[in-house]
């Protein structure tokens, strides 16, 4: 076999595939609407309470103190998570099967990602605890160093990326091809609300850094 018809094989494979995504998806689903929905509501939520607490504090007057509101704001986060994974995992159940993403192949690698995504989102949360997970800057609640052990010294964003390859996982690992456009949507959402949380996170540290340097000065 030449490159050329080699090429043309793989391509033609790779439409079949894509096709194939497309067609054995039931976007009629009510569970998997439901599902897409809590994948794109979730991160939007938390970057808007988040926001509004570091401008009014509205957690913190409610809660009695900044670490109260935090661990109010990750008992929610972490609620709306467990909700949004029993939609979905309840969604695939009912969605078909591709004949292209099944055997022992795909089942292996589907429960190599879960564990490594799972191993990702484990490991940031004991490096970083409670209030460095559920956005405890945004109450005040700064660390004292940025994190570079294991796995940031390897990922920028281990908890999102974690959590992405898990969803993968779950959809190879049940050979379901509307678990990886839920995937899609999924990793797009983590990308947008990066774009709003890194700058902004990176301006509340500034902000201390120069009131520290200020009080070094005086």
């Amino acid at each position: 076999m030449d490159i050329e018809t080699y090429i043309t094989n793989q391509f033609s494979l790779f439409k079949r595939f894509c096709d194939e995504i497309v067609t054995l998806t039931n976007f009629e689903s009510r569970e998997y609407t439901i599902a897409l929905g809590l994948i794109a509501f979730n991160p939007i939520f938390w970057n808007v309470v988040a926001r509004l607490e570091h401008s009014t504090h509205f957690l913190t007057k409610i809660a009695g103190s900044a670490k109260r509101g935090c661990y109010f704001l990750a008992a929610t986060i972490f609620s709306l998570g467990i909700i949004r994974d029993y939609f979905y995992e309840s969604a695939l159940r009912q969605q078909p099967v591709s004949a292209m993403m099944t055997g022992d192949k795909f089942t292996y690698v589907g429960i190599a990602y879960i564990a490594f995504g799972q191993l990702l989102v484990l490991s940031s949360m004991y490096q970083l605890g409670i209030t460095g997970t559920y956005l405890g800057d945004y109450f005040g609640i700064l660390m004292d160093h940025r994190v570079t052990s294991f796995p940031f010294n390897y990922f920028d964003n281990p908890m999102y990326q974690g959590s992405t390859f898990t969803f993968l996982g779950y959809a190879l690992y049940n050979g379901k091809p509307a678990g990886l456009i839920a995937t899609l949507v999924v990793h797009v959402m983590y990308n947008i609300a990066l774009r709003f949380e890194e700058p902004f996170t990176a301006k509340i540290y500034a902000k201390r850094a120069a009131e520290d340097a200020n009080k070094k000065g005086n």
